[in-house]
């Protein structure tokens, strides 16, 4: 895609992050892509370079090892690396929700103590760990409890469908420290790998994204020290939500990544395969599925642009940024679809790309807030708008 022609206005910064994110992913990432989806390996050697490059923290603060990027920036970076591994890519969102809340609500210490090694790789991947068995979009359900004692707090409870989780070297573990008190019960920790009473589940055998590592995490007894509570009892639900908007921009960009790549694997198969002695490019039929999809992918990438560029001055952006997850995440699955049928029974086939990318497509649509959940908040705030 030639950002120029979007007619957004992007500066010499953005343009130099997007670049640097496309160039790694061409180089290090879409080469081996495929291998890691057959095989699942988790992208752990990645990392360190995903650090040298700035990508592990992006929003947090230069003064905390991070790279101070604003939300434009983050949009462009996830975009260039899902390009080359959806996998690759959403490690990073997961990590850069974690770091988000260390940069945003940890203490200096705290800071300095972990988000300052995580930025520079010494950690390893980061993981957001909110989602439970029984509850995925309704967080305020959430069972696992921390009990204060002494100096410590003690977890019990699990986690599910954790990116990263077993190979994390930080865990941002959201857990009720007051069970009666609802959404205000809720209070968030940081528990590090190693820590007695962890444990990691299975790997989970998923269709999509297979390399990302996703996992259940199981507290029994899980005694942290009472500095690892990250903020206040009771504020871990506004700490969970003030990573939304921003998580879900990020989304979008993920989406239009995966969707570039499933474009470009498309239009060069029809120009190259040819039938009734001509191009399949050169059909009717395939010129309205191009130019279809190429507006498809144009709006969402002006969604998600214009969402985060609220979200950088200041805005919530709460309806815009589910209007730029729900619409980047269904012009995915329309345009993998696509190009798939452009493809034919080829398509269908693990030898050509867009195979990979179907699957990898059909997760954006449920996880960082389902479609469903993100025409509910659009709606709340059309209907907030007459009273």
């Amino acid at each position: 895609m030639d950002l120029g022609k979007l007619g957004f206005p992007l500066d010499d910064e953005h343009l130099a992050v997007s670049a640097m994110a496309r160039e790694f992913a061409r180089d290090r990432l879409r080469p081996t892509a495929r291998e890691r989806d057959l095989t699942g390996e988790y992208p752990l050697d990645l990392i360190g370079e995903l650090a040298g490059i700035g990508l592990l923290a992006m929003k947090v603060g230069e003064e905390d090892g991070g790279s101070g990027l604003d939300n434009v920036s983050y949009v462009l970076a996830m975009e260039g690396i899902a390009e080359g591994c959806a996998s690759v890519a959403v490690v990073l969102a997961s990590s850069n929700l974690a770091t988000f809340i260390l940069g945003h609500h940890a203490t200096e210490e705290q800071r300095k103590r972990w988000l300052v090694p995580y930025a520079a790789g010494d950690l390893g991947p980061a993981s957001f760990a909110l989602s439970e068995p029984h509850c995925g979009s309704d967080a305020a359900a959430l069972k696992t409890t921390a009990r204060r004692d002494g100096d410590d707090y003690v977890l019990d409870g699990s986690k599910m469908w954790i990116t990263s989780g077993a190979y994390a070297g930080i865990h941002l573990v959201f857990a009720k420290t007051d069970p009666d008190a609802g959404p205000r019960g809720i209070t968030c920790f940081l528990v590090e790998k190693g820590t007695p009473g962890l444990e990691v589940g299975r790997e989970e055998h998923k269709m999509g994204q297979r390399a990302s590592g996703t996992v259940a995490l199981h507290f029994e007894g899980c005694r942290i020290p009472a500095r690892n509570r990250i903020g206040e009892e009771g504020q871990g639900y506004g700490v969970a939500l003030s990573t939304l908007a921003a998580g879900r921009v990020g989304m979008s960009g993920l989406c239009l990544g995966v969707a570039e790549h499933a474009f470009e694997e498309g239009l060069r198969y029809a120009a190259e395969r040819t039938a009734f002695g001509k191009r399949v490019a050169d059909f009717q039929n395939s010129q309205f599925v191009l130019a279809d999809t190429r507006t498809d992918l144009d709006a969402a990438w002006l969604l998600a642009l214009r969402a985060a560029r609220l979200l950088d001055a200041g805005d919530r952006a709460s309806s815009a940024s589910s209007m730029a997850k729900v619409f980047a995440s269904e012009a995915l699955g329309r345009t993998v679809d696509r190009m798939l049928q452009l493809h034919g029974g080829y398509g269908y086939s693990q030898e050509y790309a867009i195979e990979r990318l179907y699957r990898d497509a059909r997760i954006t649509r449920i996880y960082e807030g389902s479609s469903e959940i993100q025409r509910i908040v659009i709606a709340r705030e059309i209907l907030a708008s007459l009273q």
